[in-house]
C-alpha cells in the first residue's frame, strides 16, 4: 500500500490531473480512504473491480443490489467519477457473439461484466438498474466515466461492430445521465492504428451528443511492449487534437507488469508532452506562449532557463551534466560547429572560431 501511495504523491508533484484507483483486491476500502485524503485532484474508481474483494464472492455470486452498493459506497468514500460498463448488454453481447475478433474483450471491467451476465443469464445490472445508479451518482456528485468495456485491443479488432455498437449505447446513456444532473465522460477507443483515429473520435464525438471523451490510449501498434508509453503518446496526440478532451497515460509496463515508480513517471511525461502538442494544435489559449518562452531561451543559448522551461528539468539537467562542453555556451552534440552559437556571433558581428580553444572577440 505504502509503494502505491508514494506514487500517487509523485504524480501530483508530476502535474497529473487525476489518479485512477484500479485496485482489485486487498484492503481496498483502506487505500482508498488514504488516497482520497492525500489526492488533491480528482479520484476515480472502477467499482466492478473492487466488488469481488469488497464482497469477498466469487464474480458470479454477487448480487445487482450488491453492484450498486458498491458504487454507494465509493461515493460516501469521497471519490469524483467511477468507471461503469454500462454500455455492455445483452444486444451488444448479440453483436461481440456473432462478430468473432482476434482478441475477444480486453477491457478488464468489460470482461468481468460479460462473464457475470454469462454466468447467471441475466442483464447487466449497471445497464437494467442505471436510474438507480444515476441517483446514487447524483446523491454524492459522482461524474460517471461510462467504460468501453468493448474498446479494440489489437489493431485488427478496431472500429468493429462490436465497438461501434457499444458506443450507440453510451451515446443514449448519456442521455439519461444529463436528464438527471449526473455529468459523463465517454472512454475509448483502445487499440487503434493512425489512419482510424479521426474516424475513431469524429464517429464517438456524434454518437455520444459530444460528451467529454476520456481516451484509453489509443496504442498506434501491437509491437512495442516495454515501449507503449510512446505508442500511446503518439495516439493520443493525434487524438487530442482531433478533439478528445482527456487523456489517460500509458506506462512502459502495459500489457507486461505492475508498473514501477520509474515506469509511471515516463508515463507520465509522454502523456504530458502528448497533451501538450494537441493543446498547440487546438490552439487552447497560452499553450504555444511555454514553446515562445523555450525558444527564446535557447536563441540565447541560456541553459538554466532552458532547464527551468523543461517538462521535466532533472532529466534535462542529468544529460548537460553528464557530458560537458568544451565551450559552456554550446553542447557536446555540435561542439563549436553550434549552429544557434555561430549565428549569433554572426549576426553581433563577431568572428567565429571553429579550431581555436577560444573565441576570438
Amino acid at each position: 500500500m505504502d509503494p502505491e501511495i508514494e506514487k500517487v504523491k509523485e504524480a501530483i508533484n508530476m502535474k497529473a490531473d487525476a489518479i485512477m484507483d484500479l485496485s482489485s483486491f486487498g484492503k481496498t476500502e483502506e487505500f482508498r480512504k488514504k488516497l482520497i485524503k492525500v489526492s488533491d485532484v480528482m479520484v476515480g474508481t472502477v467499482p466492478i473491480y473492487d466488488a469481488v474483494g469488497f464482497y469477498d464472492k466469487e464474480l458470479g455470486d454477487i448480487t445487482p443490489e450488491e453492484f450498486l452498493d458498491v458504487v454507494r459506497k465509493h461515493g460516501k468514500d469521497g471519490v469524483d467519477f467511477v468507471t461503469i460498463h454500462a454500455g455492455i448488454n445483452k444486444e451488444s453481447i448479440k453483436i461481440f457473439d456473432r462478430n468473432k475478433r482476434r482478441m475477444n474483450i480486453v477491457s478488464r471491467g468489460g470482461s468481468l461484466t460479460y462473464a457475470w451476465m454469462k454466468l447467471r443469464n441475466e442483464e447487466n445490472p449497471y445497464y437494467q438498474y442505471f436510474d438507480e445508479l444515476l441517483d446514487i451518482c447524483r446523491e454524492y456528485d459522482i461524474t460517471i466515466s461510462l467504460g468501453d468495456g468493448m474498446r479494440p485491443g489489437f489493431l485488427e479488432d478496431g472500429s468493429d461492430k462490436s465497438q461501434i455498437f457499444e458506443t450507440i449505447i453510451l451515446g443514449e446513456l448519456t442521455k439519461r445521465a444529463w436528464k438527471k444532473d449526473v455529468q459523463v465522460m465517454i472512454e475509448g477507443p483502445g487499440h487503434i492504428q493512425i489512419n482510424d483515429i479521426a474516424f475513431n473520435i469524429k464517429t464517438i464525438k456524434k454518437l455520444t451528443n459530444n460528451a467529454p471523451l476520456y481516451v484509453l490510449e489509443p496504442l498506434v501498434t501491437d509491437v512495442a511492449p516495454g515501449y507503449d508509453h510512446i505508442t500511446s503518446a503518439i495516439g493520443g496526440a493525434i487524438a487530442a487534437s482531433l478533439g478528445a478532451d482527456f487523456l489517460c497515460y500509458v506506462t512502459p509496463a502495459e500489457h507486461l507488469r505492475l508498473p514501477s515508480i520509474d515506469d509511471m513517471k515516463e508515463g507520465i511525461i509522454a502523456v504530458r508532452i502528448a497533451a501538450h502538442a494537441a493543446d498547440i494544435a487546438k490552439g487552447v489559449h497560452n499553450a504555444i506562449n511555454w514553446d515562445i518562452e523555450m525558444g527564446k531561451a535557447r536563441k540565447v543559448l541560456d541553459w538554466n532557463r532552458q532547464f527551468e522551461l523543461a517538462i521535466n528539468p532533472q532529466k534535462a539537467i542529468s544529460y548537460r551534466k553528464a557530458s560537458s562542453p568544451l565551450c559552456e555556451d554550446s553542447c557536446t552534440m555540435c561542439g563549436k560547429m553550434c549552429s544557434i552559437r555561430n549565428m549569433n556571433r554572426i549576426m553581433e558581428g563577431k568572428p567565429i572560431s571553429i579550431l581555436e580553444d577560444k573565441d576570438i572577440d
